[in-house]
């Protein structure tokens, strides 16, 4: 019993040695087979960083386009944050009323802070302003109204909170008129619902267009080893082992052509960026635009390592099993 014992206890080691010693020589094949097609690539450098540039280049304008949708999106949510109402008061109110809804509004808390244009302030800097400064004189009235500026708390900055907030404001008894100047914003969001739809369209087309240029080059290379091919399958290689350094190639296609779809999103954007400036000095603003954050980057870099697989994947997958032996 104990020489029966001791032998299964001998033949269960064995068998989890012999699992162990696959399991290591499986990831030790691995290695091997991807520095073989690095070494591969590295015979013909010229055609190998033609593919890569392609690839990179591919995913450069996506990437690009993204970047300034997402700086627009930025922008506006910040021009959206600043919205203001302007309320128009009645023009037979007297002083006394024209504090009572200052001080009222101000106390809201839905209203962050609330200025008071005086009207016979306003008139003086309307003469000064346009010109019409004689033909003012001759008015007997003044036309202009007090008006109050009100600024929402920061809840109530979104373009739906602050209509709310506007319809609000229009039934004050003292208001004859408000206004919240957000159609421009609701038009520039349409704009960039389209672009952003146009921008996924376009980064489809150009993705599938990167697995077609991999396959087609992962094709090419089958072909010129059709014979080590058919020698490997005589030998009894299978089909797996034989795809292993195709599909190491995709992978080193999509992690060049990613580092170079990185370089070339940064160039393009330090290349704007300063023209952005420019024109944000000219508006009084402190906007610059940024470049992808490191996750993005990292988002980029994914896509072109799964697109340089993708394409290899298919390429062999439908060409070397053609490869029959003779």
């Amino acid at each position: 019993m104990s020489l029966l014992f001791r032998s299964r206890q001998q033949g269960a080691s064995q068998v989890n040695i012999s699992k162990l010693q696959r399991f290591v020589m499986f990831w030790v094949h691995n290695v091997q087979q991807a520095l073989a097609s690095l070494g591969e690539l590295l015979r013909y450098p010229l055609a190998s960083m033609m593919t890569m540039a392609v690839l990179g280049l591919s995913l450069t304008l996506p990437a690009t386009l993204y970047v300034v949708v997402k700086n627009t999106e930025s922008l506006g949510a910040d021009w959206q944050n600043a919205a203001e109402i302007t309320l128009f008061l009645r023009k037979d109110l007297t002083q006394q009323e024209v504090d009572t809804v200052h001080k009222r509004l101000s106390l809201s808390s839905a209203i962050e802070s609330v200025r008071w244009i005086d009207k016979q302030q306003a008139l003086s800097e309307f003469k000064e302003q346009s010109g019409f400064g004689d033909a003012l004189a001759a008015l007997q009235q003044n036309p202009l109204p007090d008006v109050l500026i009100v600024t929402p708390v920061a809840a109530q900055r979104s373009a739906a909170a602050a209509r709310q907030l506007l319809s609000q404001l229009q039934q004050e008894r003292e208001v004859a008129e408000a206004r919240l100047d957000l159609d421009w914003l609701t038009r520039l969001e349409a704009i960039l619902a389209v672009i952003r739809h146009g921008l996924s369209a376009l980064a489809l087309l150009l993705c599938v267009a990167v697995v077609l240029i991999v396959g087609n080059t992962i094709r090419l290379n089958i072909n010129s080893k059709r014979d080590e091919i058919m020698v490997m399958k005589l030998v009894g290689a299978t089909d797996a082992y034989i795809q292993r350094p195709f599909l190491y190639t995709g992978i080193w296609y999509g992690l060049v052509g990613g580092v170079i779809a990185w370089v070339a999103t940064a160039l393009i954007i330090w290349w704007i960026s300063g023209t952005v400036a420019h024109v944000s000095e000219l508006y009084q603003s402190q906007f610059r635009i940024e470049g992808l954050n490191f996750s993005e980057m990292m988002v980029l870099w994914l896509v072109a390592i799964g697109l340089g697989l993708l394409g290899s994947y298919l390429a062999v997958r439908k060409h070397v099993r053609t490869i029959e032996m003779t």
